[in-house]
């Protein structure tokens, strides 16, 4: 089982990342630089969170031109399960690989605090290990959070249950639509969340909140590869 993160220019969070997969999970990872075409050996995927390209334009307007990214997009079309963190939901926004943009803060200012997050939907391969309406503690830094759509994405992203996390009442730190902290696409292989789950993979970090949302990737993969080399196996069989 390997993870891929993918490291551009003002990533600051992929060694965050790393250490939470490496030494918390105990699983195979590969730094990914930007420049790089091929995602060769990943099964799962991070986009990281920090400033790519020092925020210039837009955050992440730059960073899905970076030649990594159409390897990024066929991964997604292929089924592979990626998770943007912070810098990396605003990038995975502007490659339309989620709906929506991230605005800056009502407040106009760099939000660095915990927030309490709930957990709105099970039904992800990003959330199996969690009780719905579970409540989490996890750190936000971010400028730019404030999550929006036009209503008709709104009502699709309720319909379809793609609303997977939402910040607690009375917790919002951005001006959220909805209290939206994140979203997946419609075939929930793709997850964008503001706050960060590799700073709260150790309870040392003052949370391990987290570390199940790594976990259930994993095992959501494990499942599928399982199953697919029993399949192999009873071909073989008969």
């Amino acid at each position: 089982m390997k993870f891929g993160v993918v490291v551009f220019p003002g990533s600051n969070c992929d060694q965050d990342c790393a250490f939470a997969v490496h030494s918390v999970l105990e699983a195979d990872v590969r730094m990914i630089w930007h420049k790089e075409t091929s995602l060769e050996g990943v099964d799962l995927l991070i986009i990281p969170g920090g400033f790519s390209f020092g925020d210039y334009l837009r955050t992440g307007a730059i960073a899905r031109f970076s030649p990594i990214m159409d390897s990024v997009r066929k991964f997604a079309r292929s089924g592979g399960l990626i998770i943007g963190i912070c810098n990396g939901f605003q990038i995975l926004v502007e490659a339309r690989l989620l709906p929506g943009a991230l605005l800056r803060n009502r407040s106009l200012r760099f939000v660095c605090r915990d927030v309490m997050i709930r957990v709105e939907n099970t039904d992800s391969p990003f959330t199996s290990l969690y009780r719905k309406g579970e409540l989490l503690r996890m750190p936000v830094a971010h400028a730019e959070g404030n999550y929006y759509c036009d209503e008709k994405t709104l009502k699709e992203l309720k319909d379809n249950q793609q609303i997977i996390f939402r910040y607690a009442p009375g917790d919002n730190p951005n001006g959220s639509l909805d209290d939206i902290a994140g979203i997946c696409n419609l075939e929930r292989n793709v997850l964008g969340l503001m706050p960060h789950p590799d700073r709260s993979s150790e309870a040392l970090l003052g949370s391990d909140h987290g570390k199940r949302i790594f976990k259930s990737m994993i095992d959501h993969v494990s499942a599928k590869l399982e199953a697919g080399s029993s399949k192999e196996k009873n071909k073989i069989l008969l």
